[in-house]
């Protein structure tokens, strides 16, 4: 971690943490209220499959309010359809990012096979402005998108949708409301317990 927060130091370049999720029409299972004796029960239809694919991304750069860019693909369980997200994918979130944020910045991003492919390596290499560093294997804690996630899951408990496009339209609904709490997106931050003061 130290080597990439160097690197964003130097280049003036905000430090990026990104990560990927998934979230099925089965709704996460939560806490809830009920009188004493009747247990609550939360009707999903069997109906219906697929999943509502999310990759995001955290950014932080001293003196600036942190952001959140996301993107969401659906899949809909097709013949043939890809069950992830492509390099070409994750090239069009790093050029938004590059967008928004107005500067370089520097992605530290887990081994997931697409994330080390050779094509996402030529990918990078034609961007002058991002570097990469990879996260520790088996490491999610240092990733402060894992609590994106996790306070997404939550949100979602026990809500059951019929269609995979109510769920990722509630999904965005969710993860918008995130990108306007820039205090909640620092709790994400220093969940990780790491320093992201400039060495």
């Amino acid at each position: 971690m130290g080597r990439g927060k160097r690197a964003a130091a130097r280049l003036g370049a905000w430090l990026c943490f990104e990560d990927e999720a998934g979230q099925g029409l089965r709704p996460p299972k939560g806490r809830s209220w009920g009188r004493r004796g009747v247990t609550p029960v939360v009707k999903v239809s069997g109906g219906g499959s697929g999943t509502v694919m999310i990759a995001g991304l955290i950014a932080t750069k001293p003196g600036c309010m942190p952001r959140m860019i996301y993107r969401i693909r659906l899949r809909r369980n097709r013949k043939g359809e890809r069950k992830s997200f492509s390099e070409a994918d994750y090239a069009a979130l790093l050029d938004a990012a590059n967008q928004q944020l107005g500067g370089p910045i520097v992605v530290c991003w887990d081994n997931l096979n697409t994330h080390i492919s050779a094509k996402m390596r030529t990918l990078i290499e034609a961007r002058p402005w991002l570097t990469v560093i990879r996260l520790p294997a088996y490491a999610p804690e240092l990733n402060p998108v894992e609590a994106v996630w996790a306070h997404l899951k939550r949100s979602l408990a026990n809500l059951a949708r019929k269609t995979l496009d109510e769920l990722a339209r509630l999904v965005k609904t969710r993860l918008k409301k995130m990108q306007y709490r820039p205090q909640l997106i620092s709790g994400f931050i220093a969940k990780t317990r790491l320093d992201f003061k400039p060495p």
